[in-house]
């Protein structure tokens, strides 16, 4: 067992014992929907993750859309929905392929690099779109392919470094990079191909600039994949190679990095098939984002991490309840476990949907599901109410707030009163005691049978 699983079983035992906040997230760190290929940018104090997006009934790579998350404490993740879709290229291939992104900002636009599909083989080439805030909407930028079909041509990374010029590198098994221009739509030069490239370099390259150093990392040896990096003093190499981020681990066949620095401190994610494998024995391409922290040496070089485990990164600040919280914040999700029930690591929860009236929104809501809101800092006075916005086109339901753990202490009870439908939203408040200090907040949905019970749009408490 690695120090960090050690740490995490400690953790749970700290939980059960002391009743504290967890302070870590939970890897994988999206629950609601498959993801990967994560690529987090860093605005305005906000990480915002890009990723793609596996179907729930995925067996080999089905992927149609690029979705999006928000955080500032690197636990607690905001579903943002779908930002991007292969109709956003109505010129490309529309029933697969929407593979790896990467978004980046300049000069107050948004730039998304994808690599999609054409007609006929070769089939890769890489397209942008554009938006005018991060969260979209994206719309195609050129109507047509930024870089033209040709095997291999995927996994687009982008790095606008500090005079201005643009880089792109990509390519699986090969590397490949170009100068953008100042436009981000075009580039000038030819295509260059990396010839002396790591012989481990697979696919999913992360190219970035940290201090004085340039970096590409990316997915290496498959299968299994690790995270390998190169080094250099240039954008365009020569690159030395370094060794590994992460290694390999059987449970995986692919990792793809996506790496920032934030709040003074560093981060690498990837992703997981924990939730494939809590749900089936069987390999599924249905993939799940992770996080952890990375750690510099003096020289640049990258201290070695273990493969993923349950540890994610420590959380940076603590939730303030006494502010709209959206309902799709979301540290974990998953399903009480009953006592006839066999042993559970995660079993499906709730899920995210958007409506033209509220915007993103639970839905799915079971009996028995639950999701989990890490460092909620209800302070000393405490909390006297909890309000939460809600529909339901059924019989309601209801909510069980508890500290801690899905069976740790009740703070309150909202009993769902239904409403005129499912997209019919009412406010709806039940008064709470004992909500003091901080504590991991449990959200225990309950109802009858096993149909959807309601869906919620946001809560907040009220002090005293």
């Amino acid at each position: 067992m690695s120090v960090r699983s050690l740490m995490y079983t400690g953790l749970f035992a700290a939980v059960a014992l002391c009743a504290a906040p967890s302070s870590f997230a939970e890897n994988p760190i999206i629950q609601t929907h498959f993801t990967a290929d994560p690529a987090p940018l860093v605005h305005d104090g906000v990480v915002y993750l890009y990723t793609s997006h596996d179907e729930d009934d995925a067996n080999g790579f089905k992927m149609l859309d690029w979705r999006l998350y928000a955080s500032t404490d690197m636990v607690n993740w905001t579903d943002k929905g779908v930002v991007a879709s292969l109709k956003t290229f109505p010129w490309a291939v529309q029933d697969n392929d929407a593979w790896a992104p990467q978004v980046v900002e300049r000069d107050g636009k948004f730039y998304m690099y994808v690599p999609i599909s054409v007609a006929g083989w070769p089939k890769n080439v890489i397209a942008v779109a554009v938006a005018d805030k991060p969260e979209g909407p994206f719309r195609d930028a050129l109507g047509k392919p930024l870089i033209d079909k040709a095997e291999g041509y995927i996994d687009p990374t982008v790095w606008v470094d500090e005079d201005g010029q643009a880089y792109m590198y990509w390519g699986n098994p090969n590397l490949w990079y170009v100068k953008l221009n100042k436009d981000m739509v075009s580039y000038s030069g030819k295509i260059e191909k990396v010839a002396s490239k790591p012989a481990n370099y697979q696919e999913g390259p992360w190219f970035y600039k940290h201090k004085s150093k340039y970096y590409l990392a990316y997915a290496s040896t498959c299968c299994p994949e690790g995270i390998g990096y190169v080094m250099s003093d240039k954008p365009t190499g020569p690159w030395i190679y370094n060794g590994d981020i992460m290694a390999g681990n059987p449970g995986a066949t692919g990792n793809h990095p996506g790496i920032i620095d934030y709040k003074d401190k560093s981060y690498v994610f990837g992703f997981n098939y924990r939730l494939n494998f809590a749900e089936t024995p069987i390999h599924h391409e249905r993939r799940s984002v992770t996080v952890t922290e990375l750690t510099y040496n003096p020289d640049g070089t990258i201290q070695l991490l273990p493969w993923w485990d349950g540890v994610g990164a420590k959380q940076l600040h603590t939730l303030s309840p006494y502010e709209r919280v959206e309902a799709e914040t979301i540290a974990w999700t998953s399903k009480v476990k009953r006592d006839r029930d066999r042993p559970i690591d995660w079993a499906p929860g709730v899920k995210t949907a958007k409506s033209s009236k509220v915007g993103m929104y639970l839905t799915r809501i079971t009996d028995l599901t639950y999701t989990k809101v890490n460092g909620v800092d209800f302070g000393q006075a405490g909390a006297s109410t909890f309000t939460a916005n809600l529909a339901s086109g059924g019989k309601g339901g209801v909510i069980e707030l508890r500290l801690d753990s899905v069976d740790g202490p009740q703070i309150g009870r909202l009993t769902v009163k239904p409403t005129a439908g499912w997209d019919d939203w009412q406010t709806q408040t039940t008064p709470v005691s004992n909500a003091i200090g901080t504590h991991d907040l449990f959200l225990v949905f309950k109802g009858e049978g096993d149909a959807p019970l309601f869906n919620l749009n946001s809560w907040r408490f009220s002090k005293p």
